[in-house]
Parts: C-alpha cells; sequence; structure tokens
C-alpha cells in the first residue's frame, strides 16, 4: 500500500510538473487546435454534453450579459427548495465500542441550497474563469470561490482554484443531475471533498478521458489556513466512454435525452492524503470529513479508543464505475475500497489500519418521456467492524418543462446503521429507518 501511494503520488507530480512546463513554452493554438477547445466555450448557447470543468461548481448556459473581442460574462444560477423527514424521530445507536449515542434525526422545510456563477473568458477564449457564490442555508453557510483554467490543446487544460478530491464518479462534474438532489449513501461515506487544487484535464484519445490534482487537503470546508496542516491530497481519474463518446449531459444520471444508441461509461479514481484534526487537542475537530463505519468521526476524541483521539491518518481510497443509457433506460454502479492507516494519536489504538469497501447501484426508466422517471437506488458498506451499514432508495423526478432545468423529486429511502452524517445531504450518523425528501431544484 505504500508503494502504491508512492508511486500514485509521484505519477501525479510528474504529470503537473511536466504540464507547468507547458505553460512557459509559447504555445501557438492553430485554428485546429481552436476547433478543439472542450466544448464549455461555445456551450452557452445549449445545453452541452461536456463539462470541462472539474467538480461541482459548473455554471449552466445561462445568461450571456457581455461577450467581446477581449472578454465575456456569463451569469449562471441554481436552486434548491425540499422537505426531510428522517423517521423515527428519537432513536439512538450503539457504537463499535458499545458506547450508546443518540441520532440526531432531522424534520424540515429549507431553501437549501444557492449558488451563483459568474464566468466567461478573457483575452483569449482559452484562458477562462469561473466565480461562485454558493450558500448553504441548513448551516448558516456562504462562501465566494473562483476556478481559472487554461486550454493548451484537446489533451490538456490546466487549471487553479477550489475543486474536487477525485474519489468518486459524483466529484467529477454529475452534479446536480443524480437520481435525488444528494448523494446516495455509500458514495457519501466513501468519497473525499473539495479544497483548493491545482489540476490538469483533458481528452489525449478519442473518447478517453483524464483529470489529476493536487488539493490543499481532502475537504477545505471548516479548514483554514491557520489549522491546516503541511500535508497535501493526490488523486487522479480516467473516464472512458467507448460507444457514443458521451453520457449525456455532464455524465449525470437517467436518459431524458433518450438516447438511440447504447451509451457506456467506465470510470476509475484514486486518492491518497495524509489528513490532520485541524484543531487542538480540546477542542473538537474541523476536519469532519472521514468518518469510521458507526458514523462517528475519526478524529473525535475516543472515536476508536476511550482517552485516545487521533491526530493524523492517512486515507486511501479507489472507486470503479460503471454505467450504460439507452431509449430511456439509464443503470450505473460504482464499487470503492477505502483504507484508514498510519494513525498519529494519543496513546494506542486497537488496529494498524481500518478497510471498508462497499458499492453503489442505481437504475432509472422514463416512464413518460422527457417528463416523469422512476428509479431505485441502493448501497452497501462492507467494514472492519461488522456493521455492514446498508440502505434500500426509490424515487421519481417530473420535469415539467421536459428539460433538466427544472424537476420536482421525490426520493424516499431506507437504512440501516447509517455510517455516514452531514446537514448537505439525506443522512444522519446512526439512523436506522427511514427518510423522506420532497423537493424542487433549478439550473439555468
Amino acid at each position: 500500500m505504500k508503494r502504491f501511494r508512492s508511486v500514485m503520488a509521484s505519477a501525479v507530480c510528474a504529470a503537473l510538473i511536466a504540464a507547468g512546463a507547458l505553460m512557459i513554452l509559447p504555445v501557438a493554438v492553430s485554428a485546429q487546435d481552436e476547433a478543439s477547445v472542450p466544448p464549455v466555450i461555445e456551450e452557452k448557447n445549449k445545453e452541452s454534453y461536456s463539462n470541462a470543468i472539474a467538480g461541482e461548481f459548473t455554471p449552466a448556459s445561462g445568461f450571456d450579459i457581455i461577450k467581446t473581442e477581449r472578454g465575456s460574462l456569463n451569469i449562471s444560477v441554481y436552486g434548491l427548495f425540499r422537505w426531510i423527514n428522517q423517521l423515527p424521530g428519537e432513536q439512538t445507536f450503539t457504537d463499535h465500542l458499545g458506547r450508546e449515542r443518540a441520532v440526531k434525526a432531522r424534520n424540515d422545510l429549507y431553501w437549501h441550497r444557492s449558488m451563483v456563477w459568474f464566468s466567461g473568458f478573457f483575452y483569449k477564449p482559452q484562458l477562462r474563469y469561473t466565480l461562485t457564490v454558493w450558500a448553504l442555508t441548513t448551516t448558516q453557510q456562504a462562501l465566494v470561490f473562483g476556478v481559472l483554467r487554461y486550454t493548451v490543446s484537446k489533451p490538456l487544460t490546466l487549471g487553479v482554484g477550489m475543486g474536487p478530491n477525485l474519489t468518486a464518479r459524483s466529484m467529477q462534474g454529475s452534479w446536480p443531475f443524480w437520481a435525488g438532489s444528494d448523494r446516495q449513501m455509500g458514495e457519501e461515506f466513501f468519497r473525499g471533498g473539495f479544497a483548493s487544487s491545482f489540476f490538469i484535464s483533458g481528452e489525449p484519445f478519442s473518447r478517453l478521458t483524464y483529470t489529476a490534482s493536487v488539493n490543499t487537503n481532502l475537504s477545505q470546508l471548516g479548514v483554514t489556513a491557520t489549522n491546516d496542516s503541511r500535508d497535501m491530497a493526490y488523486s487522479a481519474s480516467l473516464c472512458w466512454m467507448p460507444t457514443t463518446g458521451e453520457f449525456g449531459p455532464r455524465g449525470g444520471f437517467g436518459d431524458l435525452e433518450e438516447h438511440q444508441q447504447v451509451a457506456t461509461r467506465f470510470g476509475v479514481s484514486a486518492c491518497h492524503a495524509r489528513e490532520d484534526r485541524a484543531a487542538a487537542l480540546s477542542q473538537p475537530p474541523n476536519e469532519t470529513q472521514l468518518r469510521i463505519s458507526d458514523g462517528v468521526l475519526l478524529f473525535e476524541a475516543g472515536a476508536l479508543s476511550d482517552t485516545v483521539t487521533v491526530q493524523k491518518a492517512d486515507y486511501d481510497e479507489m472507486a470503479f464505475d460503471v454505467g450504460a443509457k439507452y431509449h430511456g433506460f439509464s443503470v450505473q454502479g460504482e464499487y470503492y475500497v477505502r483504507r484508514l492507516s498510519d494513525f498519529l494519536a494519543t496513546g494506542p489504538v486497537p488496529m494498524e489500519s481500518i478497510v471498508d469497501h462497499g458499492f453503489m447501484m442505481e437504475a432509472m426508466h422514463m416512464v413518460v418521456p422527457k417528463k416523469l422517471g422512476l428509479y431505485a437506488a441502493t448501497s452497501y458498506v462492507f467494514d472492519d467492524f461488522g456493521r455492514n451499514p446498508w440502505e434500500a432508495a426509490g424515487g421519481t423526478s417530473f420535469y415539467p418543462f421536459g428539460t433538466r432545468s427544472w424537476r420536482l423529486n421525490l426520493h424516499v429511502i431506507h437504512v440501516e446503521k447509517c455510517p455516514t452524517s452531514s446537514n448537505f445531504g439525506y443522512y444522519t450518523a446512526g439512523q436506522t429507518g427511514t427518510t423522506v425528501s420532497l423537493g424542487t431544484d433549478f439550473l439555468f
């Protein structure tokens, strides 16, 4: 495993150094090269099947405000309102050390998430910017961040800004075109988060794309520069779409577009990070991305052993995904392997490493073409503590205008021993029961 981490980190660093060297060379972009620039440069007039900005923070077609030879400005917006009810309302769970804990079940109405993008190019169409205003009402958080990227050619784009750790398919641009408005249990448990990054991406061969990234940590949310460590996160992904060369808008879930040929997608992702609790021992951890399979934060005091606090740990994860679409049918799945190891703690812990693996699967059929889809989903975690959390979910999405721009969604989940938790998504740690979500979201 240590050899794997070393090889992967070296490969990512070498690729980034080589890409950086290209930036200082005189680059002449021919007419042919300009034609090969990813479609995001022209996507403002139509819903594009391309998603050239890594991660969730990608604008839609939006509204063109200014467009001149020296630059452009487009404004795009997203919003989500939903009701969530986690049942039963009062319950407890027992963690892997036999301690009883309360389940913090929700029943609330919220304008949950808002995003506004200001995007365009300046001086050259190859040099593009995106500034994002992001607000989450459920946690009373608001951030402003950006992405700046330069397309050298179709095989190579360089970028800096807020970006994903490439740990799962949902971290690679498919949002918000998911089954519901947030991730399923399995991918939410295994994935990394978002942090400031330097990344490269491109399509070196027809229908094969890649992204490699160095991020300041596994998740920057709640972690400031004053309490961050010197360690960084390294990740990379490959995506192959052999049959049609695309997988619908953003590579998202569902076949609203009614593919007349079978569209297929195969992907692999990997990440290594040395994570820090990012807080003094006398305080709760600021790093809240990593949880063990009973839903307890890895860096919480006493998480692995009474009176012992983990200060640092290695996170190593790989994911493999596959999907297909045809005539209104869509199916996709992903398999995950995660290892937490090399614990630096205030005392002895009972294990050298924790290895969890699991999967997520989803299927959907547009029972009324362009209007109404029904779907089912499941995920399962095989964990070292023998808890084996799982879920079964289903729902329906209605698209009033026959496009993905606006939908109404009903999402129902039955979960056993939930291993993940956040006010972002559907889950709370330790829950065994049913969650109902009814919401509407739009993307223009």
